[in-house]
């Protein structure tokens, strides 16, 4: 599964670790996550990541 980097805040979304903090278990690619998701870093929307 691909990675993916906030553009704005340089976060990476790791989809085997998931977002724990976001109730996103491991092993959920970026394109299953809800499209409210926003970063957990900065709040930067799912169309605000880029793939790495």
């Amino acid at each position: 599964m691909d990675k993916w980097k906030c553009d704005v805040c340089g976060y990476v979304y790791d989809p085997a670790q998931g977002d724990s903090d976001g109730g996103v278990p491991a092993n959920t690619p970026f394109e299953a996550l809800a499209d409210s998701w926003v970063c957990p870093v900065c709040g930067a929307s799912k169309d605000q990541f880029s793939k790495e």
